[in-house]
């Protein structure tokens, strides 16, 4: 069996549940194969017998968890591992038993935000997340049906991390606020976790130190998920948040997605503090008043973020490539060259702060906000200085030819010489990705994804219809592309 079909990026994904009308992709045996191949590559990569391991597993709150979690289990006890079973943990606690227990390694069952009919594998060594070559391996090693067999089984060891990780985010708050054992009385604090595995910090996190949690909802872990997409970059997901802070009168509020590697914020007005938004707090947290630091940051992030980087904060502002995976590396790459650099974060939320062995962990990153409220920081004025673009908007072209890559390489090259002849364009000089433009009316970025036959575009404008006037000036040139499928409405 070649498993190569279930990597997705720096993960093992696929169907899970036939509840969704498709077929299992991660059967028992697929679990079992990847697990046992786990265990292999761990051998390998650690110099040690299984039976000298131990690995951590957890898993979120998808339907078919307690499945996938028993085949682990099995596959890894057959070859002598010790497990520590967490049982229902976020990802990021998963990582911190590699610090806080010494294990050797971690898996988390996740699927991230999609959908309740999905699940897969995350794993974890104690220099952080795999590598998209370390997945291959494992899958090429499992495919190949490779197992190790111990005369004697590997021990399970029920683990209630969670309850340590929790206490370290309180101990953390106690700490930087110091205002005494209850720093977070008076403020009221509402959490939407998403049905998903984050309702553990506002009642084991937020609500011991004194925060009023009234107005949270969707704690409990439900992978049906019935209320919402758990995905702080769901428009209906944000507008639930941000109209539970106002229905509560809160005075702060934050949304995590299934495994709770992301959040997104809400201030006391109800407004989100989500993208651009975010990445600008979480800059601000993690300059410290320094001047000169590095702060890497995707491609599609808007020219005001830059700005405020820049000139507020005194900082630099590195545009990499999209994939949260990408913007980390390239942080642990620029630090050992000797470059101040104490954050890496992508759009869609993941945040991972250099002094937090640049995990992206939503729940760090919301506890670190809310110490700057406890501490009195006003959110919005520390927002209100930034530019916001008055359109934005993303369109998806689908490349119709085999050779997808090349195709789009293509598309983006001619594009570049097609903008160096425009009056108005400026093609920018800090882009990594695709192409990046700006124009009279505002900047366009074309990329080509990752692992599907897609070409996102990304627009923002500062004038009402400048997003239409770009489109229009641009629809002659990509109609030339007979294998480029333009939107709709485009």
């Amino acid at each position: 069996m070649d498993y190569m079909f279930l990597k997705s990026g720096t993960d093992v994904r696929g169907i899970a549940s036939d509840l969704g009308g498709k077929a299992i992709e991660l059967t028992d045996k697929a679990v079992y194969d990847i697990s046992a191949a786990f265990a292999v590559w761990c051998v390998n990569k650690f110099s040690k017998p299984a039976n000298e391991l131990c690995i951590a597993i957890g898993h979120d709150s998808r339907i078919s968890a307690d499945r996938i979690s028993a085949c682990v289990k099995d596959a890894l006890t057959n070859a002598g591992v010790t497990v520590l079973d967490c049982g229902l943990a976020s990802t990021p606690a998963m990582f911190m038993t590699t610090v806080d227990l010494h294990t050797d390694a971690a898996i988390q069952i996740t699927a991230s935000h999609h959908p309740f009919d999905r699940n897969g594998l995350k794993f974890f060594i104690g220099t952080g997340g795999l590598e998209g070559s370390d997945i291959s391996e494992i899958l090429t090693l499992a495919s190949q049906e490779q197992e190790l067999i111990s005369e004697e089984k590997g021990e399970v060891k029920p683990t209630d991390y969670m309850k340590d990780y929790a206490a370290r985010l309180r101990d953390m708050i106690i700490r930087e606020v110091a205002k005494g054992e209850k720093p977070l009385e008076g403020y009221h604090i509402v959490v939407d976790a998403g049905n998903g595995v984050g309702g553990f910090y506002a009642n084991e996190v937020l609500a011991p130190l004194g925060a009023n949690v009234m107005g949270s909802q969707f704690l409990d872990p439900d992978g049906m998920f019935p209320n919402h997409i758990p995905n702080p970059e769901n428009k209906q997901a944000i507008e639930s948040i941000c109209e539970a802070v106002k229905k509560s009168n809160a005075d702060f509020g934050v949304i995590f997605d299934t495994d709770v590697d992301r959040a997104g914020c809400v201030d006391g007005d109800g407004n989100e503090i989500n993208r651009n938004r975010l990445i600008a707090i979480a800059a601000y947290i993690a300059l410290d008043g320094k001047k000169g630091g590095t702060i890497v940051t995707d491609s599609v992030t808007s020219d005001g973020l830059k700005k405020y980087i820049q000139e507020d904060l005194g900082g630099v502002h590195y545009r990499y490539r999209r994939g949260y995976k990408n913007v980390i590396n390239k942080a642990i790459e620029l630090c050992e060259q000797g470059i101040d650099c104490p954050l890496a974060i992508e759009t869609s939320g993941h945040a991972a702060l250099r002094e937090n062995y640049f995990l992206d962990d939503g729940a760090y990153l919301a506890t670190k906000i809310i110490i700057e409220l406890a501490k009195g920081v006003d959110i919005k004025a520390l927002l209100s200085t930034m530019e916001m673009p008055v359109e934005e908007a993303e369109y998806r072209f689908n490349i119709l030819t085999k050779d997808f890559r090349t195709y789009g390489e293509k598309v983006i090259a001619e594009l570049e010489q097609f903008a160096a002849g425009q009056d108005g364009y400026v093609i920018a000089d800090d882009n990594r990705e695709g192409i990046r433009v700006s124009t009279p009316n505002g900047w366009f970025l074309l990329r080509l994804s990752v692992h599907d036959p897609v070409m996102p575009m990304n627009f923002e404008s500062n004038n009402l219809g400048g997003i239409e006037i770009m489109k229009n000036e641009l629809k002659e040139f990509f109609e030339n592309f007979s294998e480029l499928e333009m939107p709709k409405d485009f």
